[in-house]
C-alpha cells in the first residue's frame, strides 16, 4: 500500500493542541494488529542488537542483528545512545527475523568517539522534527546521486550546534541529547496534553498555526508505541520556535493533504 492509498483512507479528527503545538490525528477506520516488533521493544527483549561496525568504528554505518523471529522496525531519526558516540537512523527499514545488517546512520554527539559500551540502547526519542526533515532530504539526494544511504554529516552537526545555541542547551561532547534533558518539563507538559486516540494511526502537526510535518504508520498499534517519541520531536521544534509570531497555516490539514502530499 503506497502513500496515497493511505492518505485517502484517513480521517481528520478534531485538533488538540498544547501550547504553540497542535496534532490533528490522522484515524484509520479500525484498528489492525502490527506484524513486526518495533525496535525498542526487540531491544527490550534482548533479541536485537546493534554495534558499531568493528572495534575501530565508522561514523556513518553500524551493525544490527535481529536474532528473533519477527520483524524489527526502525524508524528514521530514532536515536540510538551509546558505544563510541549517540547516532540518529537515516531511513525507516524493516529488519527481517534471522539476519544481520548494516544500518546507515549520522552522528548526533560531534564531541565524542569514545566506547560508553559494547553495544546500543535506545534513547526513547527521535531526532527533532526540522532535523529529520533536512536529514531525509540529503539522505534521498545522495541515494539518488550514488546509491548510498548517507546525509551531510558536517550540516547535521552544524544544524544541531546552532539549535542547541538558540535553547542555551550546553553539551561538553555537542550531544543533541542535551536539548531534550534541558527541556524535560516542557517536553513532558506536551505529553500530558497529547494522548493517542481510538484507531489513530498519525498525525499532522502545525506549531505556531503553521503545518510542520505528518506521521503516519499501517497501524494504531505502531502510532501508539512511537508516539511519544513523536511528539517529542514535534514538541522540541515548537519550544525553539515559541518566540515567533503564530501565522495563519496556508491550508487547513485537509487541504494540505489532499493538495501537497498526494501530489508526491
Amino acid at each position: 500500500m503506497n502513500l496515497q492509498t493511505i492518505v485517502q483512507s484517513l480521517e481528520i479528527g478534531a485538533p488538540i493542541a498544547a501550547g504553540n503545538l497542535t496534532m490533528f490525528p490522522l484515524l484509520a477506520s479500525e484498528e489492525t494488529p502490527a506484524a513486526y516488533a518495533t525496535l525498542d521493544d526487540a531491544l527490550a527483549a534482548g533479541f536485537v542488537k546493534v554495534t558499531e561496525v568493528s572495534e575501530s568504528g565508522s561514523v556513518p554505518e553500524l551493525t544490527i542483528v535481529n536474532d528473533g523471529p519477527t520483524p524489527v522496525l526502525v524508524l528514521d531519526g530514532e536515536e540510538l545512545v551509546g558505544a563510541k558516540q549517540n547516532r540518529i537512523v537515516n531511513l525507516t527499514i524493516l529488519v527481517p527475523p534471522r539476519t544481520r545488517l548494516p544500518l546507515p546512520v549520522s552522528c548526533v554527539e560531534a564531541g565524542r568517539w569514545a566506547h560508553r559500551s559494547r553495544s546500543f540502547a535506545a534513547a526513547g526519542r527521535t531526532h527533532y522534527a526540522a532535523g529529520r526533515a533536512k536529514k531525509v532530504e540529503q539522505v534521498s539526494y545522495c541515494l539518488a546521486v550514488s546509491g548510498e544511504r548517507r546525509a551531510d554529516q558536517g550540516a547535521i552537526w552544524d544544524d544541531i550546534d546552532e539549535k542547541a545555541a538558540r535553547m542555551a542547551a550546553h553539551s561538553e561532547t555537542r550531544a543533541a541529547a542535551a536539548m531534550y534533558e534541558k527541556s524535560r518539563a516542557q517536553l513532558d507538559a506536551f505529553q500530558r496534553s497529547l494522548e493517542a486516540l481510538p484507531r489513530q494511526v498519525g498525525a499532522v502537526f502545525a506549531i505556531n498555526s503553521a503545518i510542520a510535518g505528518l506521521e503516519v504508520f499501517d497501524c494504531a498499534a505502531t502510532w501508539r508505541k512511537s508516539m511519544r517519541k513523536i511528539v517529542e520531536s514535534y514538541g522540541l521544534d515548537a519550544l525553539d520556535r515559541v518566540q515567533e509570531q503564530r501565522t495563519r497555516a496556508r491550508r487547513d490539514p485537509a487541504g494540505w493533504l489532499l493538495y501537497d502530499v498526494m501530489a508526491l
